[in-house]
């Protein structure tokens, strides 16, 4: 079973739309602090912040603690005598509380109507201090909170919420948090609640004690019940957040303790904003975790900054991304530094186009991505690493079908002797592509045709742009590619792509020069058929192409039209 596990996402529901789009895992857990404000502008949430401070405040002087912001306010202005200042302040803090909620449930919509389009996986949700109950949310099917789930003979439980109070999310709707400190476990809710369900993994907001819980004015500020019951019981993974900067992966008592930072982008304290993307992608075996890749989705690409497998009884750290794992270590971001989107008009559209596509992705087109991808880590096990694929065609845009075969260009580390060889209709020659090529047609069979239409040396790449060779077609062919295709063992591409993305004047003028390599992929007639095909397809099952991508595919075919008698 493959998992992929998220945490404080702080509404950053686009980089979770980009997520389910270029993954594939069995179960995703979507948790903690799903939203970032009950509201969608920041003034309004500082108008509403700064009211609930003062009736805070007002709420302590008046020895009202035991009651929330919201019920003492309602009881505050049926007194008499009240200041007619309060009494305004009071009537603003009503109003925005209904918007917040009513702003609440329209968010967790967006997000359930996001996440019922990944058909093929099963999608579960964990409420953090942020968030509400989402027992009363469009999110309540998906509810890790006091729920359990069974997948693929795995029972995953989880307690949501966290032992402190979140300024500018309403008290009232908060999920109520009953696991502190200081309550015996056999009356803590978080302990009785995993006691009766026994779960194999466990998702917490609140990290347990004295893991991943470490805060640096405080201490540690874990859940004591949580760390008894893991330690107490046989618990296969507990995946906590909330601490952004206490990620990484610990084993204790045969349970391993997972926390990849923040997903979404998270302002501090200090008004920084550290940026996220950070996420783990798990694989079980006959119940046992066999490996962890800790990787981060930047504009829509997964990077691999670390590898963990279990070697003579314990984990064994492989960093593949040094940078953004040293970057990520010292809290500095790293890609938010540099701008990466295409400039060209016609992949802009093409991407947009596929991006709804993809949305309604088959499971055929999911079943050949993963196909691939485990293709590719045997032949890496083999010993010819430093290669990686771009996908093209139909399954790039996750519409194939039963019997389509696969289209993608090839990219190895042929040495410069070789480089020669790996030119445009001259790639065969190449003994590194025959040997790949052989291995990938042992390993995928005759039952999964494929079709290489392209193979780019990049050692060639890496001289041309260190160089700045704005000539090389090579590298015009990679950034061509590079804007449109679907990347399997990107490890290997993503060093190239940060070297053009640390040069933009560079990569801004390849671009202006791959224009032509548009008519490489497909001719006009190609696509029509082709987007016609797709078309067809969700017809079939009962999906309508809204209007504004019919005029995105027509601009689109337009332009391609144009460009090809160009």
């Amino acid at each position: 079973m493959k998992l992929i596990y998220i945490t404080d996402v702080h509404g950053a529901f686009e980089q979770v739309r980009s997520l389910l789009y270029e993954t594939l895992a069995d179960v995703y857990i979507i948790a903690g602090d799903l939203i970032d404000i009950p509201f969608y502008t920041m003034n309004t949430a500082i108008n509403y912040h700064e009211l609930q401070v003062f009736f805070h405040g007002l709420r302590r002087r008046m020895d009202r603690t035991d009651v929330f912001i919201e019920d003492f306010v309602d009881k505050l202005l049926d007194m008499p005598e009240v200041e007619e200042d309060i009494l305004e302040k009071g009537a603003k803090y009503q109003q925005y509380t209904i918007r917040a909620r009513r702003v609440l449930q329209q968010k967790y919509k967006f997000l359930e109507n996001m996440m019922s389009l990944k058909q093929n996986s099963k999608v579960l949700c964990l409420p953090g201090n942020y968030d509400m109950d989402l027992k009363y949310t469009s999110l309540h099917e998906r509810d890790l909170h006091l729920h359990s789930y069974e997948v693929e003979g795995l029972k995953i439980a989880g307690y949501g919420g966290a032992d402190t109070w979140t300024p500018g999310i309403p008290e009232r709707y908060v999920v109520r948090y009953r696991a502190g400190k200081g309550v015996p476990d056999h009356q803590n809710e978080l302990y009785r609640f995993f006691s009766s369900v026994r779960p194999d993994i466990i998702c917490a907001h609140q990290p347990p004690h004295g893991i991943h819980d470490h805060v640096t004015a405080m201490g540690p500020s874990g859940s004591p019940a949580l760390r008894a019951y893991c330690d107490d019981h046989q618990v296969l993974m507990c995946l906590s957040g909330h601490i952004h900067d206490e990620w990484g992966v610990v084993e204790k008592e045969g349970t391993v303790f997972l926390n990849p930072s923040n997903f979404g982008d998270v302002t501090q304290v200090d008004g920084t904003v550290a940026e996220g993307g950070h996420f783990y992608s798990v694989e079980i075996t006959a119940g046992r975790v066999e490996d962890i890749f800790f990787q981060k989705l930047v504009d829509g690409r997964v990077y691999d900054i670390a590898d963990y497998h279990r070697r003579n009884g314990g984990w064994e750290e492989e960093i593949i991304d040094k940078e953004r794992y040293s970057a990520l270590q010292r809290r500095e971001n790293y890609d938010a530094k540099t701008v990466k989107s295409s400039h060209i008009p016609e992949f802009v559209l093409y991407n947009e186009i596929k991006q709804f596509f993809r949305m309604f992705q088959t499971n055929e087109a999911e079943e050949r991505i993963d196909r691939l991808e485990k293709a590719s880590r045997l032949i890496e096990e083999g010993g010819r690493d430093n290669f990686a694929m771009d996908v093209v065609g139909s399954v790039n845009v996750g519409l194939s079908e039963s019997g389509s075969d696969i289209d993608f260009v090839l990219y190895l580390r042929c040495g410069s002797e070789e480089s020669d060889t790996c030119v445009s209709g001259d790639y065969c020659r190449c003994p590194r592509y025959g040997e790949v090529k052989e291995m990938l047609q042992d390993i995928l069979g005759e039952q999964l045709k494929f079709d290489i239409v392209d193979c780019i040396n990049l050692d060639t790449v890496e001289r041309s742009i260190r160089e700045k060779n704005y000539e090389c077609e090579a590298t015009q062919r990679f950034v061509a590619y590079r804007t449109i295709c679907r990347p399997v063992n990107y490890r290997v591409i993503s060093p190239l792509e940060d070297l053009l993305n640390a040069d933009q004047e560079f990569r801004k003028e390849m671009e202006g020069s791959i224009r032509a390599y548009v008519k490489m992929f497909v001719t006009t007639a190609q696509h029509v058929r082709s987007f016609s095909k797709y078309e067809e397809r969700l017809r079939s099952i009962g999906i309508k192409i809204p209007e504004a991508i019919k005029m995105k595919i027509r601009r689109y075919l337009q332009e391609m039209d144009e460009e090809t008698k160009g």
